[in-house]
């Protein structure tokens, strides 16, 4: 096991305290700049500004509430939501980011925000006026929202000369991160000024910027990689922010490459889809219009890492500049803050190649055989651990340590772990009172993901409560997934679900899959490639298959596909399907 060495202490002890110094040295810089339209209508506030208007809004706050209370954020992507965020840290208010709700969807969105209101025991929301404007609409639909005490902090006119600044240090609270909800319900990661410097020194080592870092990001705020890496980061490093909406992206996703080329960013990433769209959705014509040899750091994580979307994506954006080693391949979760380990930039990107018969068994059986042959599968190593962290490889049964050449769990401890779950002791000591037998060790974070180690390099191999467990055999639901989407066109890349259900016989496969109608032709065709291509890949026959029209599949916030979600819903027949298979009774 490596041990990193230990990083510089933080510049500061409080994050309050970090932009008070940015503001003072670097006041009238510009700190971020919001691309309104992900192009060329742009909003920006400098060190100083963004200083001044948290100091208003903790001013505003501290008049209606106390240190402690907790505020939705309820904002769409913007700087306002910046200075709200700042705004809650400078009132000692502790600030929970919530996914604004759809207005054309109300009945689907507003019940994860009442879910974390409710859990948070919030007792405010702070939201700019023209979702303030739709309160009435959501008080109907949750009643409840109606008791919080809502402010628009776009029409604020408290002086900021009015707040009163606070004792506070490096554990004090400052955000709940409530985690994605990929496997089960949301939880609230409780996360402290000095968890977010500490992973913010390992963000820094990881990346080792060069002399004029600028980063560029159209992740969502809400979610840890978008507001920790994208949001946060830059401040932490007096470097200018280039940020536009994920929906500018998505519904262009060559914006976030021409804004690379157009402002020089040198960091920027998000997950695998991400740069699979970026493919997908650009012309040779306009690759060759970009210059993108100032990007340096190209991270990719938050969902599994796919060596042909990384291989993809250098050879169509090399013409533009893009540089393959610049990739930078990295694992994290919110319960470690966010990042957890990432490339060693002094060392060539790590690839693996894996024989699937051993790992259905959680052992390790290195393959010459390249991809896509059968009965092997590569993997992105995710680099080393950073900082002073210990990452362990643990059996999730017996809790000892996974002998060398097996897959076990992720147990990670260190400055950058979270202080638990909010108001889930029994969850919290599950999940972050990991400890090593039979020697005691700990406390460590169980991250729930598997893995293993090659040398100092980590490589993840899945999700623990994702494994689908046939007949004795461990199948990884994503490698069921990624043969559903080379089956047939009309299977919509990045859109699929697999997992178990219990039947008569034992536990059998669900597969879930959008589909472009258009392409399909006969649904009852197609399901049959899809149980034929699964039988021959895994050797498994799928229970049930479901096709779905696009935007069907539940996901997270920042893309994960909730396989737990799509299982929950499915049973409850709250999905929309297109067309049911299933080997109970063939004429559905």
């Amino acid at each position: 096991m490596n041990e990193s060495p230990k990083l510089s202490s933080s510049p500061a002890s409080s994050w309050v305290e970090l932009l008070q110094a940015r503001a003072q040295r670097l006041g009238a810089r510009t700190a971020y700049t919001f691309l309104e339209d992900g192009e060329d209508d742009a909003s920006s506030l400098t060190y100083a500004e963004l200083d001044v208007r948290a100091r208003q809004i903790a001013a505003r706050l501290q008049r209606v509430a106390s240190p402690g209370d907790r505020a939705l954020l309820l904002y769409p992507p913007g700087l306002e939501y910046i200075a709200a965020f700042f705004g809650c840290l400078y009132a000692g208010v502790v600030a929970v980011p919530v996914y604004p709700p759809d207005p054309s969807r109300l009945e689907r969105t507003l019940p994860r925000v009442q879910a974390i209101s409710v859990d948070a025991g919030a007792k405010l929301v702070l939201s700019n006026s023209f979702i303030l404007g739709l309160a009435n609409d959501l008080f109907e639909l949750v009643p409840d929202l109606k008791a919080l005490t809502w402010i628009s902090t776009d029409s604020l006119t408290d002086p900021p000369e009015g707040w009163r600044p606070l004792a506070l240090g490096p554990d004090s609270l400052a955000f709940l991160q409530y985690t994605s909800g990929s496997t089960g319900a949301p939880k609230g990661v409780m996360l402290t000024h000095g968890n977010l410097l500490r992973n913010q020194e390992m963000i820094e080592q990881g990346f080792s910027h060069g002399k004029n870092p600028c980063v560029v990001g159209w992740l969502p705020m809400y979610h840890d990689m978008g507001l920790i890496g994208t949001v946060l980061h830059p401040l932490y490093l007096g470097a200018p922010c280039f940020l536009m909406s994920p929906w500018s992206f998505l519904s262009s996703p060559l914006r976030w490459l021409k804004a690379i080329s157009k402002y020089r960013g040198t960091g920027s990433g998000g997950p695998n889809f991400a740069y699979e769209l970026c493919v997908r959705k650009s012309t040779e014509a306009e690759r060759r219009a970009l210059d993108l040899s100032c990007w340096e750091i190209a991270f990719t994580g938050a969902e599994p890492i796919r060596p042909d979307t990384m291989r993809r994506f250098s050879e169509a954006f090399a013409i533009s500049g893009f540089r393959a080693d610049a990739l930078y391949p990295c694992y994290g979760l919110a319960e470690a803050t966010l990042i957890v380990s990432g490339r060693n930039r002094k060392k060539e990107l790590a690839l693996l190649t894996l024989e699937t018969a051993p790992l259905e068994q959680n052992q390790i059986a290195f393959s010459t055989a390249a991809p896509p042959t059968p009965g092997v599968r590569d993997f992105v190593g995710c680099g080393e651990p950073l900082g002073d962290e210990r990452v362990l490889i643990v059996d999730p049964v017996t809790r000892t340590l996974s002998p060398f050449g097996s897959v076990g769990e992720v147990w990670v401890s260190g400055g950058n772990v979270a202080k638990g779950y909010w108001n889930k002791p029994e969850a919290t000591s599950e999940t972050f009172g990991g400890r090593v037998e039979p020697s005691k060790e700990g406390p460590f974070l169980r991250t729930g993901d598997l893995g293993f180690f090659k040398g100092a390099e980590l490589y993840v191999t899945g999700r623990l409560k994702d494994l689908i467990i046939i007949r004795g055999r461990n199948l990884y639901p994503q490698d069921i997934e990624r043969t559903a989407e080379q089956t047939h066109p009309a299977i919509r890349p990045g859109c699929s679900a697999a997992f178990p259900v219990e039947t008569p016989a034992g536990e059998g496969l669900v597969l879930v899959c959008e589909v472009t109608v258009a392409k399909v032709g006969d649904p009852a065709q197609l399901v049959n490639l899809l149980r034929e291509a699964v039988a021959q890949a895994h050797e498994v026959q799928p229970h049930r298959v479901v096709l779905m029209k696009s935007g069907g599949v539940p996901k997270t916030s920042s893309g994960k596909i909730q396989r737990s979600e799509a299982r929950l819903q499915l049973g409850r027949h709250t999905l929309e399907l297109f067309h049911d298979w299933s080997a109970r009774s063939r004429s559905l």
